[in-house]
């Protein structure tokens, strides 16, 4: 079992709300389309980026595998629940959980299992 940890300032992403280019290398098309349609887009962006990192963190110990952070999604299941997806795929070998505040994002995510 390995965990990660990513914690961002929300104020650093508001930029990329405006450059669809930064949101395109960052984000897959649901998670930008989920985060725009929320009231605080900026805030449900960082959180989801924080999240892949925190995925990226706890894998690069555990895995011998090169991935992106555009490699690495986060969707949230009709209740709510946000799960990671690594190359469009659903691991379940790996639990996120996201919190922020009104100025700072942070996510953990913990690898129970090698996922390759």
């Amino acid at each position: 079992m390995n965990i990660g940890i990513d914690i961002e300032e929300i104020e650093r992403f508001a930029k990329y709300l405006k450059n669809k280019n930064c949101l395109q290398r960052f984000f897959v098309k649901e998670e930008i389309s989920y985060s725009l349609q929320k009231k605080n887009a900026v805030q449900h962006l960082a959180v989801r980026f924080a999240a892949k990192e925190a995925v990226w963190k706890a894998l690069r110990s555990t895995e011998n595998i090169k991935l992106s952070i555009a490699d690495i999604s986060i969707k949230n299941t009709k209740d709510g629940k946000p799960y990671v997806c690594i190359k469009r795929k659903r691991c379940k070998k790996i639990n996120i959980s996201l919190s922020h505040t009104k100025k700072y994002v942070v996510a953990v995510a913990i690898v129970f299992d090698k996922i390759y």
